[in-house]
């Protein structure tokens, strides 16, 4: 399963980045995220978080791709799942667009993108506009 939500937000690139890797003050920004806890200090290559969302049970996820200002991927895996997350800033004039994603893959990925296809969806477009909100304050 792959989901994917596109937002422009008008703020220079570094700021939107500062606030995209601010995880710790994600629950400021959505609603989505109720909790976070950072399992590393710095967050970047293989550093750990811990998040928990509504309706879901807490995962660990673990960063797996790291582009300082420009993006960053993370994987979180479940009994019969893999979730791979990437969150990627591309500028432009006076604005950044910002691409989320969410892939799913494993024996289970089918059935829980039945059951949870619509909350991700909320969710990936709470958490892009929650970014924006923040970013462009």
């Amino acid at each position: 399963m792959r989901f994917v939500t596109t937002i422009d937000i008008d703020a220079a690139a570094d700021k939107v980045w500062s606030v995209l890797v601010d995880v710790g003050r994600w629950p400021e920004m959505t609603p989505s995220v109720t909790r976070v806890e950072r399992l590393d200090d710095d967050f970047g290559d293989g550093s750990r978080t811990r998040l928990h969302q509504p309706r879901l049970r807490p995962a660990i996820w673990t960063v797996t791709e790291f582009d300082p200002g420009r993006s960053f991927v993370w994987e979180s895996r479940a009994p019969g799942v893999v979730t791979t997350a990437g969150h990627h800033l591309t500028p432009g004039d006076g604005k950044v667009t910002v691409r989320l994603t969410l892939d799913q893959r494993g024996p289970a990925a089918p059935l829980i993108g039945l059951l949870y296809g619509r909350l991700t969806r909320r969710y990936m477009t709470q958490e892009a506009e929650g970014l924006k909100r923040l970013s462009e304050s």
